[in-house]
């Protein structure tokens, strides 16, 4: 019985790696690995929010621009693909960008071969929606939370002890 756990668990093993080694031999194969030349050129290009603000700013990736590349569109300066499998840019919103409809192109620096995605521009600035927690607590709100703290742990002191001294008197 256990031989042929065995074996179906090694057979499981070299079906996972046999399929595994064709998707590997895509990804790096011949123009895509470093040291290698051109590879094929971006894909799967996408735009993180596909609708954006006037002003703000929105994450591009792109797949395939092992070397980095360069992202560019009409609503924003020219920004770096940073390097590897997947490269990300920031591209900062004009605020002075004609809200509609616009295209982003995306050429990595070792292949010529342009890639584009849509995404849309809205008007006005978008809302405030707060730091986030991204910015401490004053020193006053820090005060104010500590003096909280000390009276529910006095009140609580007060109230084991009261409790305490009412149930030993009825004994």
């Amino acid at each position: 019985m256990r031989a042929s756990r065995v074996l179906a668990v090694t057979a499981t093993a070299f079906a996972a790696v046999g399929l595994a080694v064709p998707m590997a031999a895509a990804t790096n194969g011949p123009g895509n690995g470093p040291g290698n030349g051109p590879g094929n050129g971006p894909t799967n290009v996408t735009v993180n929010p596909s609708s954006v603000h006037q002003g703000a700013t929105m994450q591009v990736s792109a797949m395939g621009c092992g070397q980095g590349g360069k992202v560019w569109s009409n609503a924003f300066p020219t920004t770096n693909l940073s390097a590897g499998s997947t490269g990300f840019a920031t591209a900062h919103i004009r605020p002075n960008a004609t809200p509609g409809q616009y295209n982003l192109s995306v050429r990595c620096n070792d292949n010529d071969r342009i890639a584009t995605q849509r995404f849309t521009v809205l008007a006005g600035q978008g809302a405030q929606g707060g730091l986030g927690g991204s910015m401490g607590p004053s020193s006053v709100e820090m005060q104010i939370g500590g003096g909280l703290v000390a009276a529910s742990a006095i009140g609580g002191a007060v109230f084991i002890v009261r409790r305490r001294q009412t149930g030993h008197a009825a004994v």
